[in-house]
Order: structure tokens, then sequence, then C-alpha cells
């Protein structure tokens, strides 16, 4: 796929008290403007109003917000997901990933957010929102961790974010990945972040100290293993 992500494991206004974050920093940052235009969509979370809000509330003043309601809640309404191809940043909240992708399927999201990235807008998503662009992930969708292999795969991997933030994350993701249930992949903790170019890993960044980052691959001998990622600290 063409384009950039920045996927978060956790963090950024979703956890913030105060809506400051260095990693939506960096995200706006790499869109090399004063005020980009950036869209949230919060289909994860049933287009939960007082997420839309925070973000709203993160963002003001920094950037030209938008909202993409496909619940058709007010005051956003329902607008054609088109509106995704003007964006600069299209930014996914957390919540179920299974009815998120569902529900983007039927609106045709899919198709639309390739071509946007195509064209030059930054694609991220915190939780649900970092699980979408990969081929596969760890999801509490379905209310007990499961293994979930339906994602949009434009990154050729599996993916789990809240790595060390949730209890049984870890085990859960090593199992999975050691049997073949998921692929090779990234595990991503709270307040870390995962950047990728056309499908290729370009560095990992952080906005806590000792918020990790690893590669879980698949291994003969030891079931699977962790390789950890560099990990850049945001100010």
């Amino acid at each position: 796929m063409l384009g950039t992500i920045l996927a978060l494991g956790g963090g950024g206004f979703s956890m913030s008290d105060d809506g400051k974050s260095a990693i939506d920093d960096f995200l706006l940052d790499l869109t090399g403007k004063n005020r980009p235009r950036v869209c949230f969509v919060p289909t994860a979370s049933g287009d939960a109003d007082s997420y839309s809000q925070r973000f709203e509330a993160a963002f003001n003043g920094r950037a030209q917000t938008s909202v993409l309601s496909l619940f058709c809640h007010d005051p956003w309404g329902y607008t054609k997901p088109e509106m995704l191809l003007e964006q600069d940043v299209i930014y996914v909240g957390g919540g179920s990933t299974a009815n998120l992708l569902a529900v983007w399927r039927l609106h045709g999201l899919p198709a639309i957010l390739a071509e946007a990235a195509a064209k030059g807008a930054i694609l991220a998503g915190v939780s649900a929102g970092m699980n979408c662009w990969f081929e596969s992930s760890s999801t509490d969708s379905f209310g007990p961790l499961s293994p979930l292999g339906d994602g949009l795969g434009f990154i050729n991997a599996s993916a789990c974010p809240h790595y060390l933030g949730e209890p049984g994350r870890r085990e859960k993701y090593v199992g999975w990945v050691a049997d073949g249930s998921l692929a090779n992949g990234y595990a991503v903790d709270d307040y870390a972040a995962i950047l990728f170019r056309d499908g290729e890993l370009v560095e990992a960044v952080a906005e806590q100290p000792g918020r990790a980052v690893l590669r879980v691959e698949q291994s003969a001998r030891h079931g699977a293993v962790e390789v950890d990622v560099p990990v850049r600290r945001l100010h």
C-alpha cells in the first residue's frame, strides 16, 4: 500500500487528561502544514459523542477539524465518506475493531482510505484504530482477547496494541504468533507508536520513557520470539 500510517498502541489525546500528546504533535508535524485538515473517525466507539468532543478540544486551534460520523450523530450528521479524500490526517479512534471493520466495509471506506493515503493523507489511529490497518490483530471485540484475521491489510503483519498495559495482551499475542493463529507482527505499548511508509517500518516513537515496541516472530525453537524495535523518545 502506498502512503503513511502512524499506529498508536495507546496514548494520544485518547489517554491524556488534558488533551496534550507528544505523539499527536508528531503526527501534525508529519503533514508539514501549520493548520492541517484532520478528520476524526470514531466508528469503533459507535461514534461516542464525548470522544469526538475530546478530539475537537485537543486539536482546537492547531488543525481544521472534522468528524466522520457513520452513525449520523448530531451535530456532525452523516457526511459522505469521500470527505476523507480532502484530509491531511485521518485519525481513527479506539473501541471495537470487529465492529469498525464491518461498518467501514458497508460504507465503502477501505477503497476510499487507500485512495486518500495514496494522495498523501496520513492514516493514524489508536488501539482499534491501530489494528485496522494490519492484516490481523489481537482484539477484545468479542469479550475475551481473541485473534482477528480480518483487517484491511494495508500493512502485511499482525498487530497488538496495549502490549504491556493490559493483562493478558502479551501472553496471548505471543501464543497466537507461535501457533500460527496470527502472522508475525508488531506489539506496541501504551504511549508508543510505529510509523510506516509504503508498507515499510520507518521508526518507533514514544511520548513516555520506558515504552516498548517489539517485533514478534514465530520461531521453530522457541515458539515465538520478541525482538526490540528501537524507540525514539518524543519531547
